[in-house]
């Protein structure tokens, strides 16, 4: 059974920075790419970042370019969203997903970054 668990979310106030992380099972994680989705109160899905099974190659939404990177660990099977100089417009629920750009691909159940004064 393929399993996502996002951790690493919470309140921070804008500047500032958070490490998401995605720990992945059930599958053999580094055949996949991988990606982060995020959900604002009351909105839809936005895509955030993917990265190739090797590591090698990410894309970034011009939203979060320069200021989020995402990357992997394939020997630990867990992904990661390194986040820095967080906005307001940043506060949603944070997704990881196993595809590089599929909205109704496998998630978890999230881990919500709230970025408040």
């Amino acid at each position: 059974e393929v399993q996502l668990v996002e951790s690493g979310g919470g309140l921070v106030q804008p500047g500032g920075s958070l490490r998401l992380s995605c720990a992945a099972s059930g599958f053999i994680f580094s055949y996949y790419d991988m990606s982060w989705v995020r959900q604002a109160p009351g909105k839809g899905l936005e895509w955030v970042s993917a990265i190739n099974g090797g590591g090698s190659g990410t894309a970034y939404a011009d939203s979060v370019k320069g200021r989020f990177t995402i990357s992997r660990d394939n020997a630990k099977n867990t992904l990661y969203l390194q986040l820095n100089s967080l906005k307001t417009e940043d506060t949603a629920m944070y997704y990881c997903a196993k595809a590089w750009y599929d909205f109704t691909a496998t998630r978890g159940r999230g881990t919500q970054v709230t970025v408040s004064s």
